[in-house]
């Protein structure tokens, strides 16, 4: 079986690149072939629409929380909130999230779905800081254009199917909160690149037991004081896990809120 995992950003570019790991799943081994880095979405909306049999797992989110989309009045379908979204145009989409926030008391202004309470990730509606909500922006107005399947989502293509990644959740699951990555050279520091060894080192031992499933991943991963190549080959271990599970939901929950979405790694199975 083809695998992708792929780690995402809102403006891609030379320094700050789209990562697609390209992975093959066979006889209980995810094995990785390739590094591609995309500067532009054009690379990105190629891999979508190439004929299948694959499967992708992308680090942004996906959907937006039932919560949001029921009290600002959008669509409650996640195509139609998902297109209503992309016709605001980036702009109007940040302004949009803006005043919906100026306008709520603290501690109710981001939402979050059941999968990020789960995963401990933060809102999709977030703009600054870790600009999930930009991400959202640019990436689920792609997946709906691509025609891709994404399980508890969208009904599309079932030969190419995507599901929702987040390595932060693996990361943490293999050697807790200690730092592995920084996009600011001035704060990149040995100590990240030691801690980049050592989940690569334990994803390898522990993947067997945790994901059902041996990792071939080249120490090389790990040079990459950003993180990006790393999270790219995680983003690859949760969809070949969610592979695996495909006769049960892709390891989402039986009750998965068909606005929100859901985060496929086995964790959040157990955390929810």
């Amino acid at each position: 079986m083809d695998i992708l995992g792929i780690d995402f950003t809102s403006r891609p570019s030379r320094r700050k690149p789209i990562t697609c790991i390209r992975c093959t799943l066979e006889e209980g081994l995810l094995r990785s072939h390739a590094l591609d880095e995309w500067s532009s979405f054009a690379p990105f909306e190629d891999a979508l629409s190439r004929p299948g049999l694959w499967i992708a797992g992308i680090d942004f989110p996906f959907g937006q929380a039932r919560r949001f989309i029921e009290t600002i009045g959008w669509p409650p379908h996640w195509a139609d909130y998902v297109a209503h979204a992309r016709d605001l145009g980036r702009d109007g989409y940040c302004e949009t999230l803006e005043r919906y926030r100026a306008d709520r008391v603290a501690g109710d202004k981001e939402h979050r779905r059941e999968t990020d309470k789960a995963a401990g990730s933060i809102s999709p509606q977030k703009l600054n800081g870790v600009p999930v909500g930009r991400m959202f922006f640019e990436g689920a107005p792609r997946l709906l254009a691509s025609g891709v399947t994404i399980p508890n989502l969208r009904e599309g293509d079932p030969a190419r199917l995507v599901v929702e990644a987040y390595p932060g959740v693996l990361a943490r699951r293999l050697i807790g909160r200690r730092s592995y990555k920084n996009d600011t050279r001035s704060k990149q520091t040995a100590d990240q690149h030691n801690a980049r060894r050592a989940l690569l080192e334990t994803l390898r031992a522990e993947a067997p037991a945790v994901y059902g499933f041996s990792v071939d991943a080249p120490d090389s991963l790990c040079a990459d004081p950003g993180g990006d190549h790393l999270d790219a080959l995680f983003c690859a271990v949760q969809a070949a896990w969610a592979w695996r599970q495909r006769d049960n939901g892709f390891g989402a929950p039986a009750a998965v809120d068909s606005l929100e979405g859901w985060i496929a790694d086995p964790l959040l199975l157990r955390t929810r």
